[in-house]
């Protein structure tokens, strides 16, 4: 009747249509990290694996890995991702050298990094530390105490002036 249906659409009532039950796929679940977090890491081949710290694990030591990693809890120690990347979560706490392809940084850092590409420090980052890469990117809003090294792949051979011989003869 018209006055059921009046009662289902106001405040307080439950709605007339049925509730959709959340995706029961892993990849779609919702954390408090950023998207750029748990999206695929810009430069990975597809369907590579990330492996992850989560915000209760504290670890002290050596870490080394083959694949992409996302810190969102405590490590103190060493990290050695050579061909991969590194991502501090927001809740990550890193104290440690770091030794990566690229480095992403929404948490803290204590240490020097060392990225072989790139350094990024978004705007909730703290990096206390020297950085070392072919690029850093430091986000307005975003901490950093320590210094900046760019590297550069190879020295470019110095070029001499080019002189140019005349070849006219004289009088033309």
């Amino acid at each position: 009747m018209w006055w059921e249906k009046e009662k289902k659409s106001q405040p307080g009532f439950p709605s007339a249509q049925p509730t959709v039950p959340a995706s029961s796929n892993p990849s779609k679940v919702e954390t408090s990290m950023p998207e750029s977090i748990r999206r695929d890491t810009s430069g990975s081949p597809q369907g590579q694996v990330q492996a992850t710290i989560g915000r209760s694990i504290v670890l002290k030591g050596e870490l080394s890995a083959n694949e992409d990693l996302v810190i969102d809890g405590q490590f103190d120690g060493n990290v050695n991702l050579q061909d991969h990347c590194l991502t501090v979560g927001p809740n990550g706490k890193v104290n440690a050298e770091v030794q990566a392809r690229q480095v992403v940084v929404y948490g803290t850092v204590s240490g020097n990094v060392n990225a072989r590409e790139k350094i990024e420090v978004r705007r909730t980052g703290h990096v206390t530390g020297d950085l070392k890469s072919g690029s850093v990117s430091i986000e307005e809003g975003a901490y950093f105490k320590g210094s900046i090294d760019i590297l550069r792949e190879a020295k470019p051979e110095e070029r001499k002036p080019v002189t140019a011989a005349a070849t006219s003869k004289p009088g033309n």
